[in-house]
C-alpha cells in the first residue's frame, strides 16, 4: 500500500504524507454490523478526567470484527476491503457460503475473491484461522488467543506479525512482534499471514489538525508548566528537570515497572527487555 504526498503549498503539507487507499474497494460499511460509538474525552463515568490529551476528533460507527474466527469449516468470499476509523489496519466482509457476513481483519496478500476458512482441518495459507496446534512452525501469524475460544487479543494492528517457534506439550512458543517469546496454548486460534496496511507506520501527519481530526488533543510538556502543575516545571529560563523524569503526579517515568499481570508472567519465556 503506497503513500501519496502533496505540493508544498504549505507548511504542514510540506511533509504530509496519507495513504493512497488504493486496496479499499468501497466506502458503504455493511449496517447489520455497525454500532453506535459514543466519546468519552478521555473521562470515567464521574465526569472526572482519567486520561489526558483526548477529545474532539471525527463522529465514528464501531465495525463488530469476527476477533473469534469460530464459524468452521464453512468457506467464505472475501466481498470488500473497507476503512475502519476505529483501527489502523483494514477490515474485510466475508459473504460466507450459507449467507452469513462477518468482518475480519485482512491480512497483507488477501484479494477481494479469495477464499478462506476457519478450522483444524483448514490449510495453512494467508486469512485462514487454525489452532496453534494445526500450524506449521515458523508461520507468520496474527489475531492470536490467549484464552481458547476467546478470541484474538494479540498482533491486530497494521503491519504487525508474530512467529510460531515451537510446541512443547499442550503450549506453543509465540515470537510477538516486541521481540518477547511467550506461551500460548496450543488450542488457542490464530490467523495465517500478516495483517495489512504495511505502511500506516510510516505516514506523516504533517499538521496538528489532523491529530485533532484523529481526536487526539495538545500535549504540554512539563519543563514549561509551573511548579505546582509538574514536577518538572519552574525555573528561569529554559531550565533542566533537575530529577529523574516523572509524572506529573511524582512517579517515576522511565524505568518504573508497573506491570500488574502476575498471573500471566510464567508464560513470558524471554522478555521483550532483555537485551539480545
Amino acid at each position: 500500500m503506497p503513500l501519496r504526498s502533496y505540493k508544498a503549498t504549505s507548511p504542514g503539507r510540506r511533509s504530509m504524507t496519507r495513504s493512497t487507499f488504493e486496496e479499499v474497494t468501497t466506502d458503504k460499511p455493511h449496517k447489520p454490523l455497525l454500532e453506535p460509538q459514543k466519546k468519552s474525552g478521555g473521562r470515567n463515568g464521574q465526569g472526572r478526567l482519567t486520561v489526558r490529551h483526548r477529545g474532539g476528533g471525527e463522529k465514528q460507527a464501531y465495525r463488530r470484527i469476527d476477533f473469534k474466527r469460530d464459524k468452521l469449516d464453512v468457506p467464505a468470499r472475501l466481498a470488500t476491503i473497507e476503512y475502519d476509523p476505529n483501527r489502523s489496519a483494514r477490515i474485510g466482509l466475508l459473504h460466507y457460503r450459507d449467507g452469513e457476513k462477518r468482518y475480519i481483519l485482512v491480512p497483507d496478500g488477501l484479494r477481494v475473491g479469495d477464499l478462506v476458512v476457519a478450522g483444524p482441518a483448514a490449510e495453512a495459507r494467508v486469512g485462514n484461522a487454525l489452532p496453534l496446534s494445526k500450524i506449521p512452525l515458523g508461520t507468520t501469524i496474527h489475531n492470536i488467543e490467549l484464552v481458547p475460544g476467546k478470541g484474538g487479543q494479540i498482533v491486530r494492528s497494521a503491519g504487525a506479525s508474530a512467529q510460531l517457534l515451537a510446541k512443547e506439550g499442550d503450549s506453543a512458543q509465540v515470537r510477538l512482534p516486541s521481540g518477547e517469546v511467550r506461551r500460548v496454548s496450543q488450542r488457542c486460534y490464530a490467523t495465517v499471514g500478516q495483517v495489512g496496511n504495511l505502511d500506516h507506520e510510516n505516514q506523516n501527519i504533517g499538521k496538528a489538525g489532523r491529530s485533532r481530526h484523529l481526536g487526539r488533543r495538545p500535549e504540554v510538556r512539563g519543563v514549561v508548566m509551573n511548579p505546582r502543575d509538574h514536577p518538572h516545571g519552574g525555573g528561569e529560563g529554559k531550565s533542566p528537570t533537575g530529577m529523574p523524569p516523572k509524572t506529573p503526579w511524582g512517579k517515576p517515568a522511565m524505568g518504573y515497572r508497573t506491570r500488574r499481570g502476575k498471573t500471566t508472567g510464567s508464560a513470558i519465556v524471554r522478555s521483550r527487555h532483555r537485551k539480545s
